[in-house]
C-alpha cells in the first residue's frame, strides 16, 4: 500500500481534527497512513483502526487567536516548536510518504510555518516522489489585508504543493467567495464535495448515552464544539432551561466539548441544579446518535456541526462565532438561514425569556431540506488514489 502523512493542527475547537479524522477513515483501505496531531489531545476521541498517530507536543491559542501556548507547561513556547520541527522532520525521514497532505496551510495555521517549511523544504530537497496535498475547508478566514495575504498564499501553493482539494460543493460556497485568485495556481484543484461522519455501525452505548438516544422523550440538543468559546450560548440555554420545563416535554441534553474551562463546567452544574430537564456533559463519542434522535439541535455554526444537521435532517438553530472578526460561521449561518435550511441566533436573542420563545416557536415550524454532494471522503479517497497512481487526476 501506498503510504499517506496527514498534517493537522486545531488550536481552538475540534472542527479540523474532526474533519481530518473523517477524511483519514476513509482512507484506510487504500493508504498505510500516520496522523499527526498537533492540538491537544482528546482522551475519547475515536481512532480509525490501523492509524498510527504521532501526538506532537499540543499547542492552541486564545478565543481571539492573538498568541500560541503550550499545553504542557513544562516547556516554553520556543522550547515546543523547536522539538516538533525536528520531531516532523524524523517522522517524514522514517516514513517516506508517497502523500504528505497538509490541513488548512497555507491558506491558515501560517504561524507554524516555523515547522512545516523545513518540511516542505526537506520534501523538495530530497527529490523524492512524494506528493503534497492540501487539505481546505469550504470557507477560508479572510484579512485586513486580503490582498497581501492572498499573494502569500498563491507563493507557498505554487512553491510546495502539487495539489489543493476543496471538501465543498460550489453549489453552496465556491472557495472564491473567499479567496479570489485560484486561477493563479499551479497546481490542480479539485472540489471534493462536503466531508460528514458516518455514525457507527456496532455503537456501544454508555448507559448514560444509551439513556437518552434509546428514549422515547422529545430532545433538545446544544454544543458549542470544543468548548474554548461559545459560553455565552450554554449560560443562556441553562437559564433558559427552567422556563421550558414548565412548556415542553423536551429533555436538553448539552455538551460543552472537552476543551471547557473546569472552572466553568463547575459553573454551570451549579446552576442547572434545579433544572429536571437538563443534563451537561463534556462529550460523546456519540454525538451523531444523538442529532439522529434530536428534534432541535442548538449549536455554533462550524462546518462539522453544520454538516451533521444537513445530513441528519434536525431543526437547528445557529450561533456563528465571532471572534477575531472571523466571518466563516457568519457566512455558513447567514446562506442557510436564507435558504430556511437552519434559524441564525443572534447575541440580543441571547436572554432567556426571549430565547424560550425563540425555541418554541422554532419547534412548530417546517424547514427546508435541500440535498448538497456530500460525497467528500469518497471523492478525496478517489482523487488521491488517482493523483499517487497515475500523477493526474481522471
Amino acid at each position: 500500500m501506498k503510504k499517506l502523512m496527514f498534517y493537522c493542527q486545531h488550536i481552538l475547537g475540534m472542527g479540523h481534527l474532526v474533519r481530518s479524522m473523517e477524511i483519514v477513515r476513509g482512507l484506510t483501505k487504500d493508504f498505510h497512513i500516520c496522523f499527526i496531531n498537533g492540538g491537544e489531545v482528546i482522551p475519547e476521541f475515536q481512532v480509525p483502526s490501523g492509524v498510527e498517530v504521532v501526538n506532537l507536543p499540543a499547542i492552541k491559542t486564545d478565543p481571539e487567536f492573538k498568541e500560541l501556548q503550550v499545553v504542557d507547561h513544562a516547556f516554553t513556547l520556543t522550547e515546543v516548536q523547536e522539538i516538533r520541527k525536528n520531531l516532523l522532520l524524523s517522522i517524514l525521514d522514517k516514513f517516506q510518504p508517497d502523500i504528505l497532505m497538509i490541513e488548512l496551510f497555507p491558506f491558515g495555521r501560517r504561524r507554524f510555518s516555523f515547522e512545516l517549511i523545513p518540511m516542505l523544504e526537506k520534501v523538495q530537497a530530497s527529490q523524492s516522489s512524494t506528493k503534497v496535498v492540501c487539505s481546505l475547508r469550504d470557507i477560508v478566514v479572510t484579512k485586513q489585508n486580503q490582498a497581501r495575504h492572498e499573494e502569500k498564499v498563491c507563493k507557498l501553493i505554487n512553491q510546495y504543493f502539487d495539489l489543493l482539494l476543496v471538501h465543498s460543493d460550489p453549489k453552496f460556497v465556491s472557495l472564491e467567495e473567499t479567496f479570489s485568485r485560484i486561477q493563479d495556481f499551479n497546481c490542480q484543484v479539485y472540489y471534493t464535495g462536503y466531508v460528514v461522519q458516518k455514525t457507527s455501525e456496532n455503537p456501544v452505548f454508555s448507559d448514560e448515552d444509551k439513556e437518552i438516544i434509546e428514549s422515547e422523550q422529545p430532545l433538545i440538543l446544544v454544543s458549542v464544539g470544543g468548548g474554548r468559546f461559545g459560553h455565552e450560548l450554554l449560560d443562556c440555554v441553562v437559564k433558559t432551561a427552567p422556563l421550558l420545563e414548565k412548556i415542553i416535554p423536551h429533555n436538553i441534553q448539552v455538551f460543552t466539548g472537552p476543551f471547557i474551562p473546569d472552572e466553568k463546567f463547575q459553573e454551570l452544574q451549579t446552576l442547572k441544579e434545579n433544572s429536571n430537564n437538563l443534563r451537561i456533559r463534556r462529550y460523546t463519542p456519540y454525538f451523531l446518535n444523538y442529532m439522529q434522535k434530536a428534534d432541535l439541535s442548538i449549536s455554533m455554526s462550524g462546518y462539522n456541526t453544520t454538516l451533521n444537521i444537513l445530513t441528519t435532517g434536525v431543526r437547528a438553530m445557529i450561533l456563528p462565532f465571532t471572534g477575531n472578526n472571523d466571518q466563516e460561521q457568519t457566512i455558513r449561518s447567514q446562506k442557510l438561514n436564507v435558504l430556511g435550511i437552519t434559524k441564525t441566533i443572534y447575541p440580543q436573542d441571547l436572554q432567556p425569556d426571549i430565547f424560550a420563545w425563540r425555541i418554541i416557536s422554532y419547534l412548530e415550524k417546517q424547514i427546508n431540506k435541500i440535498k448538497f454532494d456530500f460525497n467528500g471522503v469518497e471523492n478525496t479517497a478517489k482523487f488521491l488514489k488517482d493523483f499517487v497512481y497515475k500523477e493526474k487526476i481522471a
